[in-house]
Formats: structure tokens, C-alpha cells, sequence
């Protein structure tokens, strides 16, 4: 067991009992987008289990167009913010803190899907991932609400009692849409570089700051790859990921929730002196920010296979506690294996290795 992966942290007022994060997983368990009294006690079993942070589900923002799932839990309407109000009070109730990743699916949604089947789905420019043009593009005044729908989901994040937030700006859903230049082709300040591109997300957390004020930590997800394509990347280099991150370093984000899909693999493998630093390693040194490490924590399955309902088996963490102790990241987001097992970290601090088991692709199919 890792001494440093139970030991605390802290950012920005926000002090965690551990290292261990609840990574954000898709669950479709809302109906008209309200979670239940069954999202409370999925969320509350694990905070009462020695998860220090749990970072819920994507939670869509209140544009139209926003979630591609009718049973995506919305973060924004009455019923919806109730829900999710039991959720941080049942969370507050126990040693565990608690953030909403708010998201907003952009093109990946289907035509007639989602909460408001009727509504045009956004995008940067009305071009899809292979180039081709299939919507008008965007006026400034869309993106500017576009902006404005997750700072106004930010602010009853706040209110709701949460404490901290998470952006969505991975996995080719909206934010990520604007970093890749064959979808955003845009010719105001939103277009241009990679680092141009890099500004709307800069802006929505330069906006979200202003809604829930100087005391609530701002986590900010992305990814080098995108569901559409596995191998692409954003940043080739050490030099050009260094001015991607500064965009929202500048902006003010507090900590950088690395993607890959296996923590294990390199980031950079020709870089000398450095080869070994994954994707998270990589941000840490480059920005000084504290970040978190995820990709198949715990298994030795890609995660993807989950979704085709295959499973993976357990894996030694031996190689994380020594990356842990080197101080490569500040903490590690764990998916499938939290997604099965809610008492997982509990084991783990307790040496009780033995009791871990291989993922079922079944557990995608319950809350427990």
C-alpha cells in the first residue's frame, strides 16, 4: 500500500482525506435527466469508502442540444438541481468531497436525440470530425451562451453545496470538438492554432471562475485522443503541450484531470531523461499544476471493451504506488473497477489485494 496515495490533499480550500478519485463515468440511470434517490446512495456508498474525491457522472449544461440520452442527468432545472442537492448533502454527510463534471456532448449527439429531440446540436463550425460540412456554423452569440451554459451550471454547483467542479474537455464531445482544427474552422478568436483553438475552454473557465468565486477548485478534463480516433493527438511534443496548457493555466484552472487510456504508457517515449512520464506526469512538470492521472487503473483491459461488455482482469498497482511516491502525479482517478466495487479503495488501503476482482462489462448495467 502506498503511504502517500491515503495521505491528504489540498487545492484551493479544498482538502481531500486521500489521493484516490472517483473517475467520471456515464451511467444513463436519470430518467428525464433527475437522478433518484438511487444516484444518492451510488455516490454516498463510495464517499463512505475512502474515495477522497468523487467527480459524478457527466452532467449536461442547459443548452438544447447538450446531452444525445434522454436519462443523462442534467445540471440545470429544478427537479434535476433537487437531485442533485441530495446528492451533495448525502456527500457532505461523510469524509468525501464532491465535484459535478458538467458536459456538453456537441456533435457526437444524434439528430432527434436527447432531452429536446427538436434541437440543433452545437458545434464549433458545422463540420464533423472527417471534414464534412452538415450545420450552419455557430454565430458568436451561440458560442458566447455556449460559454455561458456551463458557468451558469457552475454557479448551482455552488449553491448546491459542492465542492469543486470538473469541465468536460475530453473524448471528442463539444469543448474537445474546438481544439481539433478539421471541426473547428472558425476565423474569430476561436478559430485558428491549437492554441487559439484552446480558447474557448479558456474562456468557460475563466467564466466559471466568476460564478462560483475564489474558494472552489476548478478541475478541467482533456484528453490527446478522441473517441473517434484512438491514435490521434493533440500536442506531439513536450514545447507545443506546454503552450496548449498555458491557455488555461492562464484562465485560472487549479487542477489538469489527465486522460489516457492506460496510465502506464509514456507520453513522450523519445524524450531523454523524461521517457518514462505519462500524460499526467507530463502536465505536472510542464505546468506545476497539481494533476490527476487515470486510464485503467486497477486492470489490465483497455476500457473501452467495456462498453462491448467485455471485462478485464485485476492488476497489480505496484507500478502506481512507486509513480505515487515519485511525486509523477498528485492523484489517481479510478473508473471500472470504483464503477463495480464501491468498497475498492477501502481494500486497497487495507491490504486486502486479494479481494479485488476482474471488471464485468455486466456492471455497467447496474448502480451498486
Amino acid at each position: 500500500m502506498s503511504n502517500v496515495l491515503f495521505s491528504p490533499f489540498s487545492v484551493r480550500g479544498m482538502t481531500l482525506p486521500n489521493r484516490i478519485v472517483m473517475a467520471p463515468m456515464t451511467r444513463s440511470f436519470s430518467p428525464d435527466g433527475v437522478p433518484g434517490q438511487n444516484v444518492v446512495d451510488y455516490y454516498e456508498r463510495r464517499a463512505n469508502s475512502d474515495v477522497g474525491l468523487i467527480i459524478t457522472e457527466g452532467t449536461v449544461v442547459d443548452r438544447p442540444g447538450s446531452a444525445n440520452d434522454p436519462n443523462y442527468p442534467k445540471f440545470h432545472g429544478k427537479e434535476s438541481l433537487a437531485g442533485w442537492k441530495a446528492v451533495a448533502d448525502a456527500v457532505a454527510k461523510t469524509p468525501g468531497k464532491i465535484a459535478p463534471q458538467l458536459w456538453h456532448v456537441g456533435m457526437v449527439r444524434k439528430p432527434g436525440t436527447g432531452h429536446n429531440p427538436e434541437a440543433q446540436s452545437d458545434s464549433p463550425s458545422g463540420v464533423t470530425h472527417t471534414g464534412k460540412t452538415v450545420l450552419p456554423a455557430p454565430t458568436d452569440q451561440d458560442v458566447a451562451d455556449m460559454v455561458n451554459s456551463f458557468a451558469r451550471s457552475a454557479g448551482h454547483a455552488k449553491d448546491l453545496g459542492f465542492d469543486a467542479i470538473e469541465i468536460h474537455g475530453a473524448h471528442g464531445y463539444l469543448i474537445d470538438q474546438f481544439f481539433w482544427g478539421v471541426m473547428n474552422q472558425r476565423e474569430d478568436k476561436y478559430g485558428g492554432d491549437l492554441n487559439d483553438r484552446a480558447t474557448f475552454a479558456g474562456e468557460i473557465i475563466s467564466e466559471c471562475r466568476k460564478a462560483i468565486g475564489d474558494d472552489m477548485p476548478i478541475i478541467l478534463r482533456f484528453s490527446q485522443w478522441k473517441q473517434q480516433e484512438y491514435t490521434a493527438r493533440l500536442a506531439d511534443t513536450p514545447a507545443k503541450l506546454e503552450a496548449f496548457l498555458k491557455v488555461f493555466v492562464d484562465a485560472g484552472v487549479d487542477v489538469l484531470h489527465c486522460s489516457q487510456r492506460r496510465f502506464w504508457e509514456p507520453e513522450f517515449p523519445e524524450q531523454d531523461g523524461d521517457a518514462h512520464l505519462n500524460l499526467a506526469g507530463w502536465v505536472k512538470k510542464l505546468t506545476g499544476k497539481p494533476t490527476i492521472t487515470v486510464g485503467s487503473v486497477g486492470l489490465n483491459g483497455d476500457f473501452f471493451e467495456a462498453f462491448q461488455g467485455k471485462g478485464a482482469e485485476a492488476a497489480s498497482l505496484d507500478e502506481l504506488f512507486e509513480r505515487m511516491e515519485k511525486g509523477e502525479f498528485d492523484m489517481v482517478a479510478v473508473g471500472r473497477a470504483l464503477l463495480q466495487d464501491p468498497h475498492w479503495a477501502t481494500k486497497v488501503k487495507d491490504g486486502r489485494f486479494d479481494e479485488l476482482k476482474s471488471y464485468d462489462g455486466k456492471a455497467l448495467a447496474t448502480l451498486y
